[in-house]
């Protein structure tokens, strides 16, 4: 016969073993800094500013601010009175494969893809120049 304690031994192994594990270049919670990933509905988008064509500021409910870096430069964004934050995965934004802005550029509608979005804490937000505070 075996012992309970070889037995609960076995048992946490298995357990252990059929924990998930992060995907190949997939940062785990522990290795981004502890913080869990942030997300938002963009039916909550109530305010945006871009200080130039690559950074774009959204304000998001009331006090949360997220910063979202473009792939490539955003012809014009910088200057748009408007635009649209558009999500790939339904209706969220949690990283920024998910979401594409689309803003009115020097030739018409461009699509501009995102390429990293991540929620700026109070102290990131008051230490904004207030122009590109949304």
């Amino acid at each position: 016969m075996r012992s309970p304690a070889l037995a609960l031994a076995l048992a946490a192994l298995t357990v252990t073993a059929c924990a998930p594990t992060p995907a190949p270049g997939e940062l785990s919670a522990s290795d981004q800094g502890g913080q869990a990933r942030e997300c938002f509905f963009t039916r909550n988008v109530n305010g945006f500013s871009a200080p130039d064509n690559e950074t774009l500021y959204l304000r998001v409910g009331v006090r949360d601010v997220y910063q979202m870096q473009m792939f490539s430069p955003c012809l014009d964004m910088d200057w748009a009175q408007r635009l649209a934050v558009v999500s790939r995965s339904g209706s969220s934004v949690c990283r920024g494969m998910d979401a594409t802005i689309i803003s009115p550029g020097p030739l018409g509608e461009q699509r501009c893809t995102v390429r990293a979005v991540r929620k700026l804490t109070p102290a990131e937000v008051e230490a904004l120049p207030r122009g590109s505070r949304p």
